[in-house]
């Protein structure tokens, strides 16, 4: 009987640096937003890999930026809390990018929690050519010679191509400590169903707006549960959601021309949730303005952060 491994993995990086991406291209499914905008990430969500032999449980970061208000101070006390408390940090690196000051910040940051065991991804390689990826990998194993981190692996993938997916998530099990399952098979993510739809939610609030909006909307789910009175073959999933701008005008952007906008992002977003959850969801929306929200402490605390 061979042992089991279990343990935790924190993919990190500059925000839009693919992370989220690879997640779901090791869970298999989506669970966790991916969005061209940067610092769409917020709660630490972990998407979970169920094999017979281990159990790879994967802690979403908030991209590690320097700080600029309130909200940007948490979300680096979170990853720092996070690091501390994780078995393996895998940083990514993407390949069509050259390494720059801010993976730098990362690294050092990433120098400073002793215990952790290191690693280097090198992300987006279908984006770049094999004399830029080999390149980059040098500059990898430079910058950890400079930060004095010793990484344990450096592995180039595509997250969008499945390129060297599986050879990354072996080589992740094989750093993680002995140990039982640590959550019931079939769990992709231990966050709790109103998070999933309310980061789905603000994913297609998100989408296709230019960078108006980027940090400027929260998504609060109010309300969730089953219809009541339905029949079991023919379940609804009734969610009343608010999503929070910070400004008037921002408001009239989420919203759009004559509700326009609104109705395409919860259709997007129901489709979404329905796929993730398996029922089928009626969902209903409401814009509001909640003023300067991300330097206001009272207001942070009241949308989860």
């Amino acid at each position: 009987m061979s042992e089991h491994k279990s343990g935790f993995v924190s993919f990190v990086g500059r925000p839009n640096a693919g992370k989220s991406t690879l997640t779901n291209a090791l869970v298999g499914r989506k669970v966790v937003i991916t969005s061209d905008k940067p610092q769409t990430t917020r709660t630490v969500v972990r998407g979970i890999v169920h094999r017979p032999d281990a159990q790879l449980i994967l802690v979403d970061t908030p991209g590690l930026h320097r700080p600029r208000t309130l909200l940007g101070e948490r979300l680096n006390d979170l990853v720092k809390t996070t690091l501390a408390e994780v078995d393996v940090v895998a940083v990514c690196l993407p390949a069509n990018e050259k390494v720059g000051p801010g993976d730098r910040f990362i690294v050092n940051e990433m120098a400073k929690v002793k215990r952790t065991i290191k690693v280097a991804v090198a992300t987006k390689t279908d984006l770049a050519t094999s004399e830029q990826i080999g390149s980059h990998l040098l500059d990898i194993q430079r910058l950890g010679e400079e930060t004095g981190v010793d990484w344990a692996e450096i592995v180039p993938v595509s997250a969008k191509s499945g390129d060297q997916v599986a050879l990354l998530q072996e080589l992740l099990v094989a750093l993680l400590p002995d140990g039982p399952p640590l959550y019931p098979d079939g769990d992709l993510s231990d966050a709790p169903e109103e998070i999933l739809a309310a980061e789905l939610i603000r994913e297609a609030a998100l989408d296709g707006l230019r960078d108006e909006l980027p940090h400027s909307v929260a998504v609060v789910v109010e309300e969730m549960g089953l219809r009541e009175g339905r029949p079991d073959d023919k379940p609804l999933l009734d969610i009343h959601a608010n999503v929070y701008v910070e400004r008037d005008s921002q408001k009239g952007i989420i919203i759009g021309p004559k509700g326009s906008r609104l109705r395409t992002i919860g259709t997007t977003a129901r489709k979404q949730i329905e796929a993730l959850l398996g029922t089928p969801v009626y969902l209903d929306l409401h814009v509001k303005v909640a003023k300067d929200w991300q330097r206001d402490p009272r207001q942070l605390r009241k949308l989860g952060f």
